[in-house]
C-alpha cells in the first residue's frame, strides 16, 4: 500500500499525471473509488480485498476527462477493460496510465501495448480452449451446471432470477461497457423496454444488455456487487463470453486493436449458430 501511496505522490509531483483514481475509505467499512489530485492526499489511498470495484468505469466520464492524464489503479480485470474500451475507441493511447500493484510492486503501464504485455504473463491461458479467462472456480462451476439444465430449466431459471429485478439500473452504473450517452431504456419515443419492474420488461431489459455486452465483458464482476438482491448477471455474460470465444475465437480485453466479434465480419465465420 505505501508502494502505491509513494508512486501516486511522485506522478502528481511530477506532473506524470493529472488525476489517480484508486480506492479509499467509504462509509460501513467499505472503500469507495476516490480522485486524487493534490500529492498530499495520496496518503489516503488504500489497496486490500474491499477494493474490487472496476475502475476503468470512470475514465469515459468527460468529467474525468476533462481533468487531464489519467492514473488509475487497475486490477487485472480493469486492464482488460482498458483495452476493450481502447479497442472501441472510447480511450486515447497515452491519456491514460494505469497502476498494476504485483508482489508488492507498482507497475506503470502508460500504453496500451505495454498492458498487453502484462496481461499475457499475468493472465493465464484458459483451462479449455473457448473459454473465458479470469473465471472463478465457484462461477465456472455455476455455468456449467446453468449450461447442462434442459432449455425449458434454463430459461425458467433466469426468468426466476430476473424477477427479483428491481430496475435500479445500478449493474449498468457499475459497468464500465455500459457507456452509452443514453440507454435504450431511457427512450420513450418509442419505448422499447417498459419502466416499471415487471416480469415482461424486467426480462426486456437484461436481454438487451446481455446482449450488447455479448463478447464485451471482462469478467469484473462488479455487476454482481452492485445489484441490491444478488442477481448474479455475470453468469449470462460470461455464458455468451464462452459462445463467442468457442466460435469467432475472440476474447475481449487483451488487445487494444479493432476485433470485436460482433462488430465485424470474416469470411470464414462459422455460421452453424442459425438454424
Amino acid at each position: 500500500m505505501e508502494a502505491l501511496r509513494k508512486k501516486a505522490r511522485e506522478l502528481l509531483e511530477g506532473k506524470a499525471a493529472a488525476v489517480v483514481i484508486g480506492y479509499g475509505e467509504g462509509s460501513g467499512g467499505k472503500a469507495r473509488a476516490v480522485f486524487i489530485r493534490q500529492p498530499d492526499k495520496a496518503a489516503t489511498l488504500i489497496l486490500d480485498d474491499r477494493c474490487v470495484q472496476n475502475l476503468a468505469v470512470y475514465l469515459v466520464k468527460n468529467e474525468v476527462k476533462s481533468l487531464g492524464k489519467a492514473a488509475v489503479v487497475a486490477q487485472p480485470s480493469t486492464l482488460r477493460t482498458i483495452l476493450q474500451l481502447a479497442s472501441e475507441n472510447q480511450l486515447t493511447d497515452g491519456l491514460v496510465m494505469a497502476l498494476a500493484v504485483n508482489n508488492g510492486q507498482v507497475l506503470e503501464l502508460t500504453s496500451f501495448h505495454a498492458i498487453e504485455e502484462y496481461l499475457n504473463t499475468a493472465v493465464p491461458p484458459s483451462e479449455a480452449p473457448g473459454k473465458a479467462r479470469g473465471l472463478s472456480a465457484e462461477d465456472r462451476a455455476a455455468v456449467a451446471k446453468i449450461e447442462a439444465m434442459p432449455r425449458e430449466q434454463r430459461w425458467q431459471f433466469w426468468v426466476n432470477e430476473f424477477s427479483r429485478c428491481m430496475k435500479c439500473y445500478a449493474c449498468r452504473a457499475a459497468c464500465p461497457m455500459c457507456y452509452c450517452t443514453k440507454c435504450v431504456i431511457e427512450s420513450n419515443q418509442p419505448q422499447w423496454i417498459p419502466v416499471a419492474p415487471t416480469g415482461i420488461g424486467n426480462l426486456e431489459w437484461h436481454i438487451v444488455r446481455a446482449m450488447h455486452l455479448a463478447g464485451r465483458c471482462l469478467n469484473c464482476g462488479y455487476c454482481v456487487e452492485a445489484c441490491p438482491v444478488g442477481i448474479r448477471l455475470n453468469l449470462l455474460t460470461q455464458m455468451l463470453t464462452d459462445e463467442i470465444g468457442g466460435d469467432f475465437g475472440a476474447e475481449a480485453g487483451f488487445t487494444a486493436k479493432r476485433e470485436y466479434a460482433l462488430s465485424m465480419f470474416k469470411p470464414e465465420d462459422k455460421e452453424d449458430f442459425i438454424r
